[in-house]
Formats: structure tokens, C-alpha cells, sequence
């Protein structure tokens, strides 16, 4: 099994417009890292380019698990070698309900070589995994009932995603600002799923702009995103500082790359 997801030199464009510039992260199984910068930074652009977003266009670099380029793979191959992407921003899926969707899933997950019409994980095994991670969110089972992300709350919706995380089991779990929207008890329990599912089988990339989440699961790297490029590293206190004093300060140290930025930006196509 891998003990690491190494990302290299990559870059993502948008309709043609580079949003990642050369960023380079390597994430140990065991280790939890955040990812934080200001909004337009290129956060869930480096997310969405890792789990195969249509609209996310790998220029250059690549991404690889057990030696494998996981950024050739489709984005159902990329789950089945252990990647796994808790989205900022869920989509409905009206007509399925939360529990068929995440018994297929855990299904195909665990046995990648399943074709579809064929046997499905158990029922007994699955309801007895599913209720145990519910009762861990704090979630009622009625919600197994309910149509995927359809009519849910914010709140709702990321539960929804730490659940699929607890029954998955990934190597390597992005979380694209779980955070966001979240009262305090829900990053309480959010951070207790977070802390359950730590250990030397899994890493992890958070992405936050707040320090709330990182408080419960303090990290062991810290990383600032500015211009589409990694700038700094440090442990939990980086954290602590953005909190504390905003970006503005990485924003004058790195000010050519904001210039650059800014600069590419406003030139006509």
C-alpha cells in the first residue's frame, strides 16, 4: 500500500487560465496537513484537480500513489487507489437516498474490480458500519432515508461528506473547507469524525480559511497558498498567525507573485 500521495510541479488552468502555478506537497500516510491562503489562491483548484474536475486542465505535473500517475486515471480510478475529496459544495441528487448511494459506493470501493449489476456489500454488514458512523455525526438514522444533498442544510451537506469519509476508509482524504457554514457543535463533531479517522493508514489535506477545525486536529504541516503556488510551511502556529494577523503580510513578501498575478489578470487574451 502507499505510504504517500507526492504531487510535483503542478499546474491547473480554467478556460485557459493558469490557476496553479508549480506547486509541489507531498503528504505521508499519518500525517494531517492544512492548506490555507486567501480566496482565489488556488485552494480547491489544486483539490478538484486531484480528483479529475472536467473543468480543471492539467498543463504540466503530475500527482502519483504507489508510482502511479493518479492524474492519467478517471475519477472513479482515482477513488479506487484511495483518494477522496470532501466537496465545499455538495451536489443533490434527487431519487437516490443517502444509503444506496454510500452502499454502492463503499461496494465499488471495496471491491474495484465490481461491475455494476453485480453483488452489492451485504446488507446486514453495511446498515451495522452505516449506524455506527452515524451515531459518531451525531446524525438520525432517518437521515440514511432522505435523498442525496436534496433539500439539506449546509450543515447537512458536510456531515453528509465527513459520513462518506467514515465508511470510504481513503488513504488520502481532502477536505475542501468542511469548516465553512458549520456552527460550533457541528466542527465539534466534524473534528471528532476527523480525529477517529487518524492514523499511520491515512493522510490527510485540509483546507480552511479559519483556525476553528485545525484547534480539534492540530496539524503537522501548515501550508500558505498565494498566486496559485505554495509560499510558506510551518507547523499549527502558521495557522495561528494567519488567524491572528490575516495574509496581508505574505501578500507584501510575496508581492511580484501577487503582481504577476494581478498583472497576467488584466492582459486581453
Amino acid at each position: 500500500m502507499s505510504e504517500v500521495l507526492r504531487i510535483e510541479n503542478l499546474h491547473v488552468s480554467v478556460e485557459g487560465k493558469p490557476i496553479l502555478k508549480g506547486v509541489d506537497l507531498q503528504i505521508r500516510r499519518g500525517e494531517l496537513h492544512a492548506l490555507m491562503g486567501p480566496n482565489g489562491s488556488g485552494k480547491s483548484s489544486l483539490a478538484y484537480a486531484l480528483m479529475g474536475h472536467p473543468n480543471y486542465e492539467v498543463t504540466e505535473g503530475a500527482a502519483y500513489i504507489d508510482g502511479t500517475n493518479v492524474l492519467e486515471l478517471s475519477p472513479d480510478e482515482r477513488a479506487k487507489a484511495g483518494l477522496f475529496l470532501a466537496f465545499q459544495y455538495p451536489v443533490s441528487i434527487p431519487g437516490v437516498t443517502v444509503a444506496n448511494f454510500l452502499r454502492h459506493a463503499v461496494s465499488n470501493i471495496r471491491n474495484p474490480s465490481r461491475k455494476e449489476g453485480e453483488e452489492l456489500i451485504p446488507m446486514r454488514e453495511f446498515r451495522r458500519e452505516l449506524l455506527e458512523a452515524m451515531k459518531v455525526l451525531e446524525i438520525d438514522p432517518s437521515f440514511a432515508r432522505r435523498y442525496l444533498n436534496e433539500g439539506f442544510s449546509g450543515g447537512e451537506k458536510k456531515r453528509c461528506e465527513i459520513l462518506q469519509m467514515l465508511l470510504l476508509k481513503p488513504r488520502f482524504a481532502v477536505l475542501d473547507e468542511t469548516d465553512s457554514g458549520l456552527d460550533s457543535d457541528a466542527v465539534r463533531v466534524v473534528s471528532q469524525a476527523i480525529e477517529r479517522m487518524r492514523g499511520p493508514e491515512r493522510g490527510f489535506l485540509i483546507i480552511t480559511h479559519h483556525e476553528r477545525l485545525l484547534e480539534h486536529n492540530r496539524p503537522d504541516y501548515v501550508h500558505i497558498m498565494l498566486a496559485g503556488r505554495i509560499v510558506e510551511t510551518g507547523d499549527w502556529k502558521l495557522a495561528h498567525e494567519v488567524h491572528e494577523h490575516g495574509y496581508a503580510a505574505f501578500r507584501e513578501k510575496y508581492r511580484h507573485l501577487v503582481e504577476e498575478e494581478e498583472v497576467a489578470a488584466a492582459s486581453p487574451e
